[in-house]
C-alpha cells in the first residue's frame, strides 16, 4: 500500500463560503473525501492535514516524511511566498504534486510565482478540485 500526505495551506479551510466562484463550492471536507474515496481505488492511504500556519504545514511534513509515498500540496498563499516550506520540500525523496484550485497563473501578477513548483514533480492548476484527483491518479503509478 502506498501513502499520500495531502496538506492544505492557509484559508483552504473556508472553501466553499470562501470566493466560491474562483475556489468552487466544494467544502474541504468534501474534497478531502472524494480524495480518500479515489486513492482507496488504488489502494492508497491518505493522510489530511490543513493550517494557517506556516511552521505547522512544515513540521507535518517533517513528522511525515517517513511515512509518505508522495506529497500533494496546495500550500495557498504560501505558494508565492515561503522559502521555508521550499525548502523543507527538499528534505524528501518521494514525489512532490503541487496542487492549485486555480489558474495562479492567470491571476494577479504576485500570485504567478511559485517557490514550490521548481522542487514539485508536477504541478496540476485550474482544474479545481478535480486536480487533487488527478493527483492522486498521478502519484498511484
Amino acid at each position: 500500500m502506498k501513502n499520500i500526505l495531502v496538506v492544505h495551506g492557509p484559508n483552504l479551510n473556508l472553501l466553499g463560503e470562501r470566493e466560491p466562484e474562483l475556489y468552487g463550492s466544494e467544502t474541504l471536507d468534501e474534497i478531502n473525501k472524494n480524495i480518500a474515496d479515489h486513492a482507496n481505488k488504488h489502494g492508497i492511504e491518505c493522510r489530511f492535514f490543513q493550517s494557517n500556519h506556516e511552521g505547522a504545514i512544515i513540521d507535518t511534513i517533517q513528522d511525515n516524511r517517513k511515512w509518505m509515498d508522495g506529497l500533494i500540496i496546495n500550500p495557498g498563499a504560501y505558494t508565492h511566498s515561503s522559502a521555508a516550506i521550499r525548502d523543507t520540500l527538499l528534505i524528501l525523496s518521494c514525489p512532490i504534486i503541487e496542487v492549485h484550485l486555480s489558474n495562479i497563473h492567470s491571476r494577479e501578477k504576485f500570485r504567478r510565482h511559485s517557490y514550490i513548483s521548481p522542487v514539485a514533480t508536477g504541478v496540476i492548476c485550474g482544474l479545481g478540485a478535480k486536480g487533487y484527483i488527478l493527483a492522486v491518479d498521478a502519484l498511484a503509478l
